[in-house]
């Protein structure tokens, strides 16, 4: 490794270390390790235009990973600006409970209309947390008042990640977030992710007859009398790994919660709005669930805001006289607030005026040829890709998919090296992955994969 790059600060210099110095005196920055922060400061950030974040001095670094997957249309752009500005000038906010208002109506109506079919209803909150626990309550109480109270618990997968508050946690299976707070879950089954390259009955993606299914339906068919739902990331677990399924999973899943009369929650809060190549990662398996939850590239990651879709049969068990205790006791003081509408509405109209979705082809063809370039390095031991996410999953023995492990730390290692190159590369445990916004151009996924390229060169060689 090129000893003068390894030393060379970070964010440390002039304006850069004064904010820095400042931030570490009050602040608690999400999951990281504070200590780390005396050899690696956080690195302060004065704009950012398109894919780019520039620091005060005028440095700049590729947000690879969408500022944690949010950022689909690039950053600071002037049609989301303006509308977020038009908004604030007229209505900044209004409690949504007897009162409403046209940002709102108007993204509801859009919403539906682009979503898969069948769900009708909207609730909107303000994060992807809080759009699952809608979910999960939601689920619940309509068995309540269907005469099933025993309905209560639910099926997940053993790698899904659905945030961080206890109802998503305990739906969730990454046990490094999670299990600290273990004894305070409430009871949730667990099925085995559909983990193609470490799967258990050694298919590995080929000729593969779905095994990892059939502990699906077992637990399903003992207990489908006690559980409300099935939730899952459609298409590809996040947090989990960036674990690219098949659609033909997702499709026998929703056939599963038909048979056995459970509710499917899709969780797209990651996958939605265009990530995968198409608007919702359902659409790749033709499936419509029963309850939805979207956020994160709802308003491109311009503002919180976060929105729980059902089918029509649900809402309706929640509609009576007011004597019967239907009503659906949950809300946000954040929900649907006007200026976060108007931004989701803004980035909806940027899909039109700019076919962002059609550029999503352009981007998985550069990351594919990327991730078939470094799949033949020794560390590299698979590759995983839909739409614009894709995935190394970094192996210390390539034959025996022997991971590196904590004490490596060689995603730190990656960490680091990127931002010398420009580029924010965050990795997930020995995962390197790209979360690309959609607007990215061919000169700059030229330049990412080429900077990406030897970062994963010169971590190979001293491994």
């Amino acid at each position: 490794m090129d000893k003068e790059r390894k030393k060379r600060p970070i964010g440390t210099k002039g304006v850069r270390a004064g904010l820095a110095e400042r931030d570490l005196r009050h602040i608690w920055h999400p999951y990281t390790q504070m200590k780390d922060c005396e050899s690696m400061p956080p690195i302060p950030l004065a704009k950012a235009r398109g894919i780019k974040l520039f620091t005060p001095d005028g440095s700049y670094y590729y947000d690879t990973i969408s500022s944690w997957w949010c950022n689909v249309h690039g950053h600071c752009h002037p049609h989301i600006v303006r509308a977020i500005r038009q908004q604030a000038r007229r209505l900044d906010h209004v409690l949504f409970a007897g009162f409403t208002h046209e940002p709102a109506v108007k993204l509801a109506e859009r919403l539906t209309a682009i979503a898969p079919k069948g769900l009708s209803k909207v609730f909107f909150s303000d994060n992807g947390s809080t759009a699952v626990e809608v979910a999960l309550k939601l689920s619940v109480q309509f068995w309540q008042m269907k005469g099933k109270p025993d309905k209560r618990c639910f099926l997940g997968l053993d790698r899904g990640y659905h945030g961080d508050t206890f109802g998503a946690m305990s739906v969730s299976g990454v046990d490094l977030y999670n299990k600290r707070f273990e004894p305070m879950f409430f009871r949730a089954f667990k099925a085995p992710a559909p983990y193609c390259y470490r799967c258990a009955s050694g298919m590995g993606g080929v000729g593969c007859s779905l095994n990892c299914l059939a502990e699906m339906e077992k637990i399903l068919k003992r207990y489908h009398e006690k559980i409300a739902a099935i939730i899952l990331e459609p298409m590809f677990l996040g947090a989990g790994g960036m674990i690219v399924y098949p659609a033909l999973y997702l499709k026998k899943t929703a056939e599963l919660a038909k048979k056995y009369k459970v509710h499917l929650i899709l969780d797209e809060v990651a996958s939605g709005f265009g990530r995968t190549g198409k608007m919702f990662a359902s659409e790749h398996a033709g499936v419509s669930p029963d309850i939805m939850c979207v956020s994160k590239g709802l308003t491109s990651g311009y503002l919180p805001l976060a929105a729980t879709l059902v089918k029509e049969e649900l809402f309706r068990a929640f509609y009576g006289d007011f004597d019967k205790f239907k009503t659906f006791y949950h809300g946000h003081t954040y929900t649907a607030n006007p200026i976060a509408c108007a931004a989701a509405n803004a980035s909806l109209d940027v899909f039109d005026m700019e076919g962002s979705l059609d550029n999503v082809g352009l981007i998985n063809r550069s990351l594919k040829s990327f991730l078939s370039d470094m799949s033949g390095l020794g560390i590299v031991g698979d590759t995983r890709c839909i739409g614009v996410v894709g995935a190394l999953e970094l192996v210390k023995d390539k034959s025996t998919k022997c991971s590196f492990g904590p004490k490596r730390r060689i995603g730190q290692e990656i960490y680091r090296a990127g931002l010398l190159r420009n580029l924010l590369l965050r990795p997930l445990g020995d995962i390197v992955y790209f979360f690309l916004p959609l607007s990215a151009r061919q000169r700059e996924l030229n330049e990412i994969f080429e900077k990406a390229s030897e970062v994963i060169y010169e971590i190979n060689s001293c491994s």
